[in-house]
């Protein structure tokens, strides 16, 4: 009778560490899944940063370019 209350005592401690391991695994899955959706939205926004820059720079390029040189004194 003793080998089988602590054989359910175990039984029911592994089921508790199981239900909490559920439930962090859970919060981990929700977590990741939102840093996700964050580094894909810092990549769209560093691709647009990205793409500005370039566009300024030609741009610059351009307008430098057009100007004439200053006259020597």
């Amino acid at each position: 009778m003793n080998s089988l209350v602590k054989l359910e005592k175990s039984i029911e401690a592994l089921e508790s560490r199981n239900a909490f391991q559920d439930d962090v695994i859970e919060q981990l899955n929700s977590e990741l899944a939102i840093h996700q959706a964050q580094i894909s939205e810092l990549k769209d926004q560093l691709q647009l940063i990205a793409s500005r820059i370039k566009d300024t720079g030609s741009q610059q390029d351009n307008q430098s370019s057009v100007e004439s040189p200053p006259p020597h004194y």
